[in-house]
C-alpha cells in the first residue's frame, strides 16, 4: 500500500508532528487546503495512503477542508474523543495512526473536517 512511502517521525515538521502525532489542530483558515478547489486525491502527508477525493470536498465555511466521505473506509479509524469536554468522533490514518481531524454528523450526512498539514493533494 503505502508503506514505502512513510515518513520517520524525525522528518516531520514541528508542526506536522504536533497535528499528526499530538492530535493538534491547526488555526481556522490558516491551513493550505481549505479553499482549495483543484481537482485530484487527497494522500495522507505521512504515509501516503489515499484518503479523500476532491469529488467529496465541499465549502463548510469553518476554515478546514470538509468531505462527505473518505475514499476508503478501510483507510481511516473512527475513535471516540472526549478531550476538551466535548463528545467527538476522531478521524485517524489506519495505516499510520496519524490524527487527521474529525467527523461530524450534520444535515443527515457526514462532515469530515480534516487538517490540511495532513494531507496532500496529488492534483489531477
Amino acid at each position: 500500500m503505502a508503506d514505502e512511502h512513510m515518513k520517520k517521525d524525525e522528518e516531520l515538521s514541528p508542526e506536522l508532528r504536533a497535528v499528526a502525532r499530538k492530535g493538534g489542530t491547526e488555526p481556522a483558515f490558516t491551513g493550505k487546503y481549505w479553499n482549495e478547489h483543484e481537482e485530484g486525491m487527497y494522500h495522507c502527508a505521512i504515509c501516503g495512503t489515499e484518503l479523500f477525493s476532491s469529488e467529496t470536498k465541499f465549502d463548510s465555511s469553518t476554515g478546514w477542508p470538509s468531505f462527505t466521505n473518505p475514499v476508503n473506509l478501510e483507510h481511516i479509524e473512527l475513535r471516540k474523543d472526549t478531550n476538551y469536554g466535548m463528545e467527538r468522533t476522531e478521524v485517524i490514518c489506519e495505516t499510520c495512526g496519524a490524527h487527521l481531524g474529525h467527523v461530524f454528523d450534520e444535515n443527515g450526512g457526514k462532515r469530515y473536517c480534516i487538517n490540511s498539514i495532513c494531507l496532500d493533494l496529488k492534483k489531477k
